[in-house]
């Protein structure tokens, strides 16, 4: 890439840290896409200026990434990362006009969001069960506290990993969530919940100096998200046959059983984290998807 650009890209992933408050996956993210968006015209347009590309440069770009067979959800990840980038251009006054105005994202289907079955569950959690899960030691009962946070307050990878112990209220049976953009949302916790965190802070092994962080190995050092998302993907193995085994199922898990059983949507947005409304509705496919089912076991007529 010209190191004309890279001032520029810079700047921008700046902003991004310390403005918007974007996690670091995501500034990786608009890296990665920057940086491949100009190597291609670096190497097929002798490397324009930021304001001398137009629309149809982005479009040849594009056009090549269809022809590696990218998928519609990843091109659209890059004309996002693309459009965020010359929106910032023009804020800072380098370009008058985005060149992505005209630019038209390919139409994705949209997959309704997998999720545990309450079945399961329940198999998960049953500790009176023939085939207890999980063992009965610290780390086993970590463990087991880890998913069932998962599963109760439908909370990202990211905010378990950095939960610190003073964003529990036992008083008031809620945690505080630090989300993307360090928006801070309450979610409540019931009082069983509430007992065994007490429990397991109380039991577990000493913290390192300076770490706070509620979930640590015995090393007292925090838990690393590859060990928790491993592990979560082996127990939810032992009790579903879904294709994703991730915490982020279990979020969706979540929601859905919160809609399906009646919640309100603006409730369940606020207690997601969700900016907008929008991205709360996709759950609202899967009540229908229920209703639907129960309609044809049960309608004569179905």
């Amino acid at each position: 890439m010209p190191d004309t650009q890279q001032p520029q890209i810079h700047q921008f992933l700046q902003y991004l840290r310390f403005e918007k408050r974007s996690s670091p996956n995501t500034v990786i993210s608009y890296q990665n896409d920057l940086e491949q968006f100009f190597a291609f015209l670096a190497s097929q347009f002798d490397a324009p200026p930021v304001t001398a590309i137009t629309a149809a440069f982005v479009r040849s770009w594009l056009a090549e990434l269809k022809g590696d067979k990218l998928t519609g959800k990843s091109i659209n990840r890059k004309i996002s990362s693309l459009k965020s980038f010359f929106k910032f251009m023009v804020k800072q006054g380098v370009i008058q006009q985005t060149p992505m105005t005209v630019i038209v994202s390919p139409k994705t289907s949209k997959r309704l969001p997998a999720f545990v079955a309450d079945k399961d569950i329940k198999t998960l959690f049953d500790d009176d069960g023939t085939k207890k899960l999980f063992e009965d030691t610290w780390e086993g009962k970590m463990e087991k506290l880890i998913l069932l946070l998962f599963y109760s307050t439908g909370m990202r990878l990211s905010e378990l990993v950095n939960l610190q112990e003073g964003q529990l209220d036992v008083h008031n049976s809620h945690i505080k969530v630090l989300g993307k953009g360090n928006k801070e949302r309450i979610i409540p916790l019931d009082k069983k919940l509430v007992q065994e965190l007490q429990d397991y802070i109380a039991n577990k092994p000493e913290s390192l100096p300076g770490i706070k962080n509620i979930f640590v190995n015995k090393k007292g050092k925090p838990l690393y998200a590859r060990y928790i998302y491993s592990m979560v993907h082996q127990k939810l193995a032992e009790v579903t046959t879904i294709d994703k085994k991730s915490p982020h199922v279990l979020r969706h898990t979540f929601a859905t059983h919160l809609t399906n059983n009646g919640a309100d949507l603006n409730a369940v947005k606020e207690l997601l984290g969700h900016s907008s409304l929008a991205a709360t509705q996709i759950y609202t496919h899967n009540t229908i998807e229920k209703l639907k089912d129960i309609h044809k076991k049960a309608h004569p007529k179905a």
